[in-house]
């Protein structure tokens, strides 16, 4: 028994839980001996907290960074991307540059944010440049579509602020902190419905940055038909594609639960717009994901002992531009359908497969390069090793005056419409 994995967690879903019976992992509670952790953040937090003291051996693995809110908090995630502009902008770095408007060329991902109450001003200065547009308030700290609300005039934000006779703005309560950002109100429709893409995301490691993308992501469908009328912006089941709410709409399909796969999407996208602008998309989505992780790789507490699944929610505009909405450190395990079930099933045990490599007892040192054949359904993004190789090889190519060529490694990094891959690598 002793080279058997022994697992604790603290969140009860059966696609975890039979994951680990299936390879004959044994249970542990949390304050026994444990090679493998599923936990809640908040066991995370504890985990590597000072107070604690607590010390990882070299055969534990847990499944969240110690900070891994820096990506996963929606105004700490704002926060990180524009540092991460201007830092490039201030290496000259040709990612960072800028079209006559002043919009970013290649790193216009995230739709124009502001932190409420600390950017107040900004944002009234900002509504006022443009008076009919809708924005769309969040609190930073909560998910499922709690707390979330559209606006299209500032008297609805100093009514729901407790100071309306000022001009300053308050939350309702100290401990709330909101963010507002323009609401992409030109989303692309299929069947008149708005929709949302979640992909599964798995990070190895930040420094250097290893990064898998989930092949078999799905869209998530509002019941009601969109529609941007400013009568219907309280009606979330036509603007908010959470689950948690639609799954209460009249029109809600209990049998594919508002979901479809990716794959069903691009054969339709392909159909519909061509097969060029449906690459181009998918190769937007992963330039965006990467350059997420990278804005986060300097602040990111990088244990050897961690990885992470994220779920990223993006909306896509009827020009076919996707949007980071949001990171998820811990996207629902929850099954609404039983292709909903088999798909989670497979995540947990595709992610494995990454961390755990031959199911055997993890050591923290390997290298975390997993053969092509264990990676199941996920496809390797990027990986910073080999793209500092590829960098290398270039360099020293052009210098002999020899052509450069792909060096046919799956790193996907040729993205389509960019700077050369050396300058953003």
């Amino acid at each position: 028994m002793a080279g058997k994995v022994k697992y604790a967690c603290d969140i009860e879903k059966s696609v975890l839980i039979n994951n680990f019976e299936k390879r004959g992992w044994i249970s542990a509670s949390a304050d026994e001996d444990w090679n493998f952790y599923w936990s809640s953040v908040q066991t995370t937090r504890n985990i590597f907290s000072i107070e604690n003291g607590y010390r990882l051996q070299d055969d534990q693995v847990i499944n969240h960074f110690p900070n891994h809110y820096e990506l996963t908090r929606k105004d700490l995630m704002v926060k990180n991307l524009k540092r991460y502009r201007k830092d490039l902008e201030k290496e000259g770095n040709p990612v960072s540059e800028r079209d006559d408007e002043g919009r970013y060329k290649y790193l216009d991902f995230i739709p124009v944010t502001f932190l409420l109450p600390a950017d107040y001003n900004l944002f009234v200065e900002e509504f006022r440049k443009n008076p009919n547009s809708t924005w769309i308030m969040k609190p930073t700290g909560k998910a499922r579509g709690i707390g979330i609300f559209l606006i299209n005039k500032l008297s609805q934000l100093k009514k729901w602020s407790r100071d309306s006779k000022t001009n300053s703005f308050a939350a309702p309560s100290g401990k709330d902190a909101y963010v507002i950002s323009r609401y992409i109100d030109n989303p692309l429709l299929i069947g008149g419905k708005k929709f949302d893409l979640r992909l599964y995301v798995l990070v190895t490691s930040y420094r250097p940055l290893k990064c898998y993308m989930y092949r078999l992501g799905f869209c998530r469908f509002c019941t009601v038909k969109y529609t941007s009328s400013t009568s219907e912006l309280d009606n979330m089941f036509i603007h908010l594609t959470n689950v948690s709410i639609q799954k209460h709409g009249d029109e809600y399909n209990n049998v594919h639960g508002g979901k479809w796969t990716i794959k069903n999407m691009r054969l339709f996208l392909e159909g519909t717009r061509g097969k060029e602008v449906t690459d181009k998309l998918f190769d937007d989505i992963n330039w965006l994901t990467v350059h997420s992780l990278k804005a986060v790789s300097g602040v990111m507490a990088n244990d050897r002992h961690c990885f992470e699944c994220y779920g990223y929610d993006i909306i896509i505009d009827n020009n076919l531009k996707p949007w980071l909405i949001e990171v998820n450190a811990s996207p629902s395990l929850t099954s609404t359908t039983a292709a909903d079930r088999i798909m989670k099933y497979n995540l947990i045990n595709d992610s494995l497969n990454i961390v755990m490599p031959n199911g055997e007892l993890p050591d923290v040192r390997w290298n975390k390069v997993p053969p092509k054949e264990a990676l199941g359904n996920f496809d390797l993004l990027y990986d910073e090793d080999l793209a500092q190789a590829d960098i290398l090889e270039r360099d020293t190519k052009s210098r002999l005056g020899v052509s450069v060529g792909s060096r046919g490694r799956d790193t996907k990094s040729s993205f389509t419409g960019r700077p050369p891959p050396t300058t953003w690598k």
